[in-house]
């Protein structure tokens, strides 16, 4: 799984509050690296969820549950 360099560049853009700053490209295959480990952790994380509960199939539900964790992790 990756995620596009390019569609992570449109999506900086858009939130840039000054249209002439820019971003380094080895920036963006950071963002994109930092990006898929942490969709990479959130999945290993809902699935362990999933498997204490005894379930075999993540769900949204499980995805709630670890979500805030994950994000103080980061």
């Amino acid at each position: 799984m990756q995620f596009s360099e390019k569609l992570i560049h449109e999506f900086l853009k858009l939130h840039f509050e000054n249209s002439k700053t820019k971003i380094n490209v080895e920036a963006i295959k950071l963002i994109a690296e930092v990006m898929q480990l942490v969709v990479k952790e959130g999945a290993l994380r809902a699935s362990h969820q999933a498997k204490v509960e005894g379930s075999d199939t993540v769900t949204v539900e499980h995805l709630e549950k670890i979500l805030a964790q994950l994000l103080l992790d980061i």
